[in-house]
């Protein structure tokens, strides 16, 4: 098992579990705070990069390792299946077991199918996936024309109708007093008897959707107390991971969850709300401490994930809004050394700018990166399929974050079943060898095949799923606890790394990190989109670019195109968000595709402004990287990142001050490698000297 600490990481072997000390000794101050709050209300303020995660996860642990908590009587909800089983994993790899983390419908649909047969009677009904069907009956019966399109968008105003708890009556004034755009080609009046109807043919076809089951679920426990005291006396503490998202109706069901109980901590961040249209609203965060006028307020603002250049770009961002003394503001403390500067690039048209940014990716990849350590995020999802052909056309895989997901592949799931089968036979004890057979006989091979498309999206989701069995089996697992392992991951999504380039909507971002990110499309129009009409939508826009750029740890780029199409005659400004932060100011109208270049000149992979690359030095250094990694058991990039590589074969330092000048280098690095950087350089001759 793996103890991870914010800057370490310390290997402890099975069977040794963390003691209450042990627990606590990997926490900075500030999350010591947040493990050692056992009781009463806390309110937990956690910037980006954080450790949010670590911090009530060590707290549930160390409740229970101290007695103050029986693990059974703990549910911890979150958002995404993905968190709920990263907290598990947490949790597991701190020896604690009983305890429930979910997401906040996984635990209500639990409750709701346990109680259904003593309250309703008979089944639970069936929960509808897709409501475009239903939609589409509901407005025939109310005379509404509806196409694809406009099925998708009142389903949407439906869901936030209901998230919100609004009746149809209520529904005409209540979104005109939030300013909410009715969907097009309908006006409020269509929508509310929409909303009736609706509900009308959902009843006919004995069928329930996701809202319906945390409504019913909140009705059934305010109505029934016998059902309530149940559910109350098996859960007595709450966790609630991303607090500032929560609608209406899922503090709701939490309210009934707790009874007149306080044993509740909350975990939030205001300053990445940026789900309002779904019905998300941090008003709850917000006014917490109102509603426990005793409750423990801490605060997370080391970041541990970004780099302080990074970390700079995202505080000033949220600095200069106007809704800031609206919105308490976490400025983050980078906890990292220093890193390449944040790059801005200018492109002359969509086409231009997909293809600039595949060929730096292919650049960085060349270099040493791994391709899943790569992502390139956009506003909406309209703008992926351009840079997944680039990427394509480059030699990149790609994979769409939010498109099909990992275990639903048909390669993927006849993996399982033939796993499932060897666990079941008990085909002797080389696990290792039963999954190599497992993923071969389905397309797996030693060597990847050397073209792209479907056949290497093949290899690699099957290689991923090995990489991951053999993993489990490293931790001592036998190949019956492996499969239960992949079908728990499965039944909540959790899918193991693939070696491709991510592909992304900001929005499908939210909660996920990576070393090398590109932010695509920063232009006004998209950032912020068009659609936000109010003031308020602005400053969601803005949280949302927030978000993007604190997905970055190491390198962040970002980048618009001045047009649709070389042709065109329309020129696109840069989003009014990044125009102060741009270097020199905003940029004016280009003619051709140029980068903007950071006064010391070099952009922000390292590569030459005023000055040009050696290439030479850089090869040079680059095989330099690779002896000293092999030598220290080491990656790469953590010898030296291939833009500081860039940047010293353009600047060739000849002496240890030109050295320490060089971004990026570092006093650190300078200390460990700067002799055998300067004799490298010296080969080749420096510009300095003296």
């Amino acid at each position: 098992m793996w103890y991870l600490q914010p800057d370490t990481m310390v290997k402890m072997t099975a069977p040794h579990l963390p003691t209450a000390d042990e627990i606590l000794d990997a926490l900075d101050p500030d999350q010591r705070a947040v493990a050692t709050t056992l009781s009463g209300p806390v309110c937990v303020l956690a910037g980006a990069g954080t450790g949010k995660t670590r911090a009530i996860t060590h707290r549930i642990a160390y409740g229970v390792r101290t007695g103050h908590y029986a693990p059974t009587s703990v549910l911890a909800v979150t958002f995404t299946a993905r968190a709920a089983g990263e907290m598990r994993a947490r949790l597991a790899q701190l020896g604690v077991v009983g305890v429930q983390a979910r997401t906040f419908h996984a635990a209500a649909l639990k409750q709701l199918s346990y109680f259904w047969p003593r309250v309703v009677g008979g089944a639970p009904p069936t929960i509808v996936e897709h409501k475009a069907r239903l939609v589409a009956l509901a407005a025939t019966r109310v005379g509404v024309e509806v196409d694809r399109v406009a099925v998708r968008d009142l389903a949407s105003e439906i869901e936030w109708a209901k998230v919100t708890m609004l009746a149809p009556q209520d529904y005409v004034t209540a979104a005109q007093a939030t300013g909410r755009a009715a969907p097009a080609g309908s006006d409020f009046r269509d929508v509310a008897r929409l909303l009736d109807a609706y509900e009308e043919v959902k009843e006919l076809a004995g069928v329930i959707d996701f809202e319906d089951v945390l409504l019913l679920l909140g009705g059934m426990l305010h109505d029934r107390p016998d059902v309530a005291r149940q559910v109350r006396d098996q859960y007595r503490r709450f966790v609630v991971d991303e607090y500032q998202d929560v609608s209406p109706l899922q503090q709701f069901v939490l309210d009934q969850w707790l009874g007149q109980r306080r044993e509740v901590c909350v975990v939030g961040d205001p300053s990445q709300t940026i789900y309002s249209f779904t019905g998300a609203t941090p008003h709850h965060l917000l006014n917490f401490g109102a509603r426990y006028h005793d409750a423990t307020t801490i605060r997370l603002v080391r970041d541990y994930r970004s780099s302080p250049q990074i970390v700079h770009v995202a505080n000033t961002l949220l600095a200069s809004a106007t809704d800031r003394d609206k919105v308490p503001v976490l400025e983050l403390v980078s906890q990292r050394e220093p890193g390449p500067e944040v790059g801005f690039e200018v492109y002359e048209d969509d086409v231009a700018e997909a293809q600039g940014v595949a060929r730096h990716v292919k650049e960085l990849v060349d270099a040493g990166a791994a391709a899943s350590d790569v992502a390139v995020l956009v506003r909406t999802n309209a703008q992926l399929e351009q840079y997944e052909e680039a990427l394509s056309a480059v030699g990149l895989s790609t994979q769409v974050r939010g498109g099909e997901r990992f275990f639903s592949r048909k390669d993927v799931r006849s993996a399982v079943v033939l796993l499932q089968g060897a666990a079941k036979a008990g085909t002797g004890d080389d696990a290792i060898s039963v999954i190599d057979d497992c993923v071969r006989s389905v397309g797996w091979s030693n060597d990847p095949p050397q073209t792209r498309g479907a056949v290497r999206d093949r290899w690699e989701a099957l290689d991923a799923l090995r990489r991951l069995c053999h993993e489990l089996v490293s931790q001592g697992n036998d190949l019956a606890q492996v499969v239960a392992e992949i079908q728990e991951r499965a039944r909540h999504h959790h899918a193991p790394t693939v070696d491709s380039v991510t592909l992304a909507s900001l929005h499908a971002a939210k909660g996920l990190e990576w070393p090398i990110v590109h932010l695509a499309g920063m232009s006004e129009g998209l950032m912020p989109i068009s659609l936000a009409a109010t003031p308020t939508a602005i400053a969601e826009e803005r949280r949302l670019l927030y978000v993007g750029m604190t997905r970055a740890q190491e390198l962040l780029t970002l980048s618009y195109s001045q047009s649709r199409s070389g042709t065109s005659r329309s020129v696109r400004q840069v989003s009014r968000f990044l125009a102060p932060l741009w270097p020199g100011g905003a940029p004016a109208s280009r003619s051709r595709t140029q980068r903007a270049v950071p006064r010391d000149g070099f952009d922000s992979f390292g590569r030459a402004g005023a000055q040009e690359m050696d290439r030479a030095v850089f090869e040079a250094l680059k095989a330099w990287r690779t002896q000293v990694a092999t030598r220290h058991d080491m990656a790469d990039h953590a010898v030296l990142s291939t833009s500081v590589m860039r940047a010293l074969a353009t600047a060739r330092p000849g002496n240890r001050d030109a050295l320490v000048a060089v971004r990026g280098m570092g006093q650190q690095r300078v200390v460990m490698w700067g002799e055998e950087i300067l004799e490298v350089i010296q080969k080749y001759g420096s510009h300095t000297t003296s």
